[in-house]
């Protein structure tokens, strides 16, 4: 097996079928010379807020060093410094800072990761804390086993407890996880050819009888386009479109989300929207 990935991605294929290309609008050129230089731009249709982000990426392969710096509209500058298989392959270390000017709030982490076969390991430590954050991924001809912990020095206490399991093989993928041992979920991906993709997702919380589960699906209309949708069992229905306009720019368009089972009409090719409640 290659190397497993980090803790934040397990599961990742069947938490991607739910979220991408819902609830907004989402533009984001990008251009590539000797420092790439990457724009984004999002509108939340159930809020209506707006955001945008400016970023600029320069590395220096022979070094193993790469600079990234972020400015977006909550006016937060982020400057990630990077350096990557120099003290011993696999190994990246990273100091992230972010500055808002308007209340003169800095923040800072160093952040460290272990790759190898088998293996994959991060470390964290956040300035403001100071609060260690600690992961490890472990898998073996396609299990995965992982372990995710936060301890609040200033506290002396563990702030964050979770485990996780998993087992990919192919174009299946199966996760569930238990975080501070209350919380308890699943997920299991499929993708059924190469124009569909699904996905089911359970959770609850021990000493609760409220279940959550949900049910979604990609379909690859072509190339360039697809179709999503999803329902869970609070009857809450979101269907979204997504069009690549050419190489690096992605829009995508929520066609319609609610809060309740909808009732759909087709007119002039727009999909209205009847409430039946």
């Amino acid at each position: 097996m290659a190397v497993p990935p980090s803790y934040s991605d397990l599961g990742k294929a069947a938490k991607d079928i739910f979220s991408k290309g819902y609830g907004e609008y989402y533009f984001s050129p990008r251009s590539k010379l000797l420092t790439e230089f990457n724009t984004s731009g999002s509108s939340n249709t159930d809020t209506g807020k707006a955001s945008g982000n400016l970023e600029t990426k320069y590395k220096m392969k022979e070094l193993g060093l790469s600079v990234n710096q972020k400015w977006n509209t909550d006016n937060t500058l982020a400057t990630e410094v990077t350096v990557e298989d120099q003290l011993a392959q696999g190994l990246k270390v990273a100091l992230d800072t972010s500055f808002v000017p308007n209340t003169g709030k800095k923040s800072g982490k160093l952040k460290t990761g272990y790759k190898r076969d088998y293996v994959n390991l991060g470390c964290d430590v956040d300035f403001e804390g100071p609060i260690i954050h600690a992961t490890a991924v472990l898998g073996y001809e396609g299990w995965l086993a992982g372990y995710q912990m936060a301890f609040d020095t200033a506290k002396s206490k563990l702030a964050q407890n979770n485990f996780a399991l998993g087992y990919r093989a192919g174009d299946f993928q199966l996760h569930t996880n238990v975080n501070d041992g209350t919380e308890f979920g699943g997920s299991i991906y499929q993708k059924v050819n190469d124009e569909l993709e699904t996905a089911v997702t359970l959770a609850w919380t021990a000493g609760s009888n409220n279940t959550r589960f949900g049910i979604a699906a990609k379909y690859k209309l072509d190339k360039d386009a697809s179709l999503s949708a999803k329902v869970n069992n609070a009857s809450l229905i979101g269907v979204g479109y997504t069009q690549s306009l050419r190489p690096g720019r992605l829009l995508s368009n929520p066609l319609f989300s609610s809060t309740q089972i909808l009732n759909l009409e087709s007119h002039n090719h727009i999909w209205l929207i009847k409430n039946l409640g």
